[in-house]
């Protein structure tokens, strides 16, 4: 037997058909020495239930495995199932390392049926009680009486097993059967019912009461507090702990192949976040700019909703790491994404490495292609005999002889519309973006295309002086 848990089974006497009382029960020295006689629940016997699993919880689900993980006879827990949902199990009394009730047969026949689990060992509650306090969210979520589903993960890598595993519950019954009976089997799926309710009866049942547990929680945490110098009194650091509520969604979703069904993932919000307002009646550290780290917050907003959206794509864990753009890039797509106030954009024209006149056609590249395009408009590059070759022969079949431009190379990668102040670019991957000159320089006029006539076309639609 590990040596995490006791084998000191206790109160062996046995109930009659209507229960006994606490002077009929064992005064085993082991049990009272720690004070586990008065450690004792007593749940009222329940109705039946039609139409319903026996458990809805994490933890009744997964006590409902370790029993049927363990009987050899599915009839026997069968009949158990029935006897159940008829409501033939009694008052249920939960003590450390023991759960016993009286079950009637369909024929009125009761028997005393007990089954035990394992208790945990002192030594195995220190680790339990220390990886509680290590962690606000638990050690705050237990003293509210609620019962984290990572807390078992938890627990578990601090070597200590909480849930009941195969062969941990051991059935004890007046029918003399030696496997789960029906009767220890009801009893069973009785206490599954009890832990959606009240999880604490798990731990009861593995060797502590909730407030035994609950004061030694509270005793570990304000000497902790103490130890690391803390001079906040005992009641305030209650009430911060007390400010954590539940468990982190991303730590109960990671968890999901240990824990029985989870609610499913909250649907993408359909827009971002709003940012926060930094216009306040204090003013700014030198050096701190607030509307700056608006438009920032405004941005991370949007850029968090956006990879959302993109990690809940279908086939999204197929595609490949998107690469991050380099601070010059990144300045470029923050104009473009935030469309800030003149003055934060001549911050980004300069981040950007490119004076603010040049910013205005850099912005539009990039809605046009991301860094593809960026690069576009920047490097003007010289295809080698292969690519060029591939691009003049695209140029000659992209058009009907009669409809075909008169095109000018303009640079060995670039050619100009003769008459119109229109440009093809031709990319490293093959491809073409239209350009058109404004104030005298070229700025890009729409998205890239295989095709260098659709490309053009695309140019022509706001091009008021276009002409072939």
């Amino acid at each position: 037997m590990s040596e995490d848990y006791e084998d000191d089974y206790v109160y062996g006497a046995e109930y009659g058909a209507g229960g006994a009382d606490a002077s009929e029960r064992s005064d085993d020295d082991e049990a009272s020495r720690d004070g586990r006689r008065g450690a004792e629940r007593v749940f009222a016997a329940l109705p039946p239930t039609q139409g319903r699993g026996f458990a809805t919880s994490w933890w009744g689900l997964a006590w409902l495995k370790a029993l049927e993980d363990t009987a050899l006879d599915g009839q026997q827990l069968k009949q158990g199932r029935r006897l159940a949902r008829e409501g033939r199990v009694g008052a249920v009394s939960v003590r450390p390392g023991r759960i016993t009730a009286v079950v009637r047969d369909r024929d009125g026949t009761a028997y005393r049926s007990d089954v035990l689990l394992q208790q945990l060992n002192t030594g195995a509650w220190d680790r339990f009680l220390d990886m509680a306090v290590d962690r606000a969210g638990h050690i705050a979520a237990l003293l509210d009486r609620e019962m984290p589903p990572h807390l078992v993960e938890d627990a578990a890598s601090a070597g200590v097993d909480l849930l009941p595993g195969i062969g941990d519950l051991e059935p004890e019954c007046t029918c003399e059967a030696w496997d789960h009976c029906p009767h220890s089997g009801a009893l069973c799926y009785q206490v599954a019912r009890l832990l959606d309710e009240d999880p604490f009866v798990l731990l009861l049942m593995r060797g502590r009461e909730e407030r035994r547990l609950l004061n030694e929680l509270q005793v570990r945490s304000a000497a902790r507090a103490v130890r690391a110098g803390g001079d906040v009194a005992r009641e305030g650091a209650d009430d911060v702990e007390r400010e954590v509520r539940g468990v982190p969604a991303d730590e109960a979703f990671a968890a999901a192949g240990i824990l029985p069904p989870l609610p499913t993932p909250p649907p993408a919000p359909d827009e971002p976040g709003q940012g926060p307002s930094l216009d306040t009646e204090t003013g700014p550290a030198p050096g701190i700019d607030p509307a700056a780290l608006e438009v920032l917050a405004a941005d991370s907003a949007v850029r968090a909703h956006r990879m959302l959206l993109d990690a809940l794509a279908p086939g999204h864990e197929g595609q490949p790491i998107a690469v991050e753009p380099a601070p010059r890039q990144d300045a470029v797509r923050l104009a473009a994404d935030a469309r800030p106030e003149t003055r934060i954009a001549a911050r980004l024209a300069t981040g950007s490495g490119r004076p603010a006149a040049d910013l205005d056609a850099a912005v539009r590249a990039w809605r046009y292609g991301g860094a593809a395009a960026l690069a576009v408009l920047d490097e003007e590059w010289t295809p080698g005999p292969e690519d060029l070759g591939r691009a003049r022969a695209r140029l000659g079949e992209a058009w009907e002889a009669d409809e075909r431009p008169t095109l000018r190379a303009s640079g060995r990668a670039r050619w100009t519309v003769a008459g119109a102040n229109l440009q093809l670019r031709f990319d490293r991957n093959g491809r073409w973006w239209p350009y058109r000159k404004e104030h005298g320089r070229w700025v890009p006029a729409g998205p890239a295309d295989d095709d260098p006539a659709g490309a053009l076309a695309g140019a022509y639609g706001g091009a008021a002086d276009a002409a072939v």
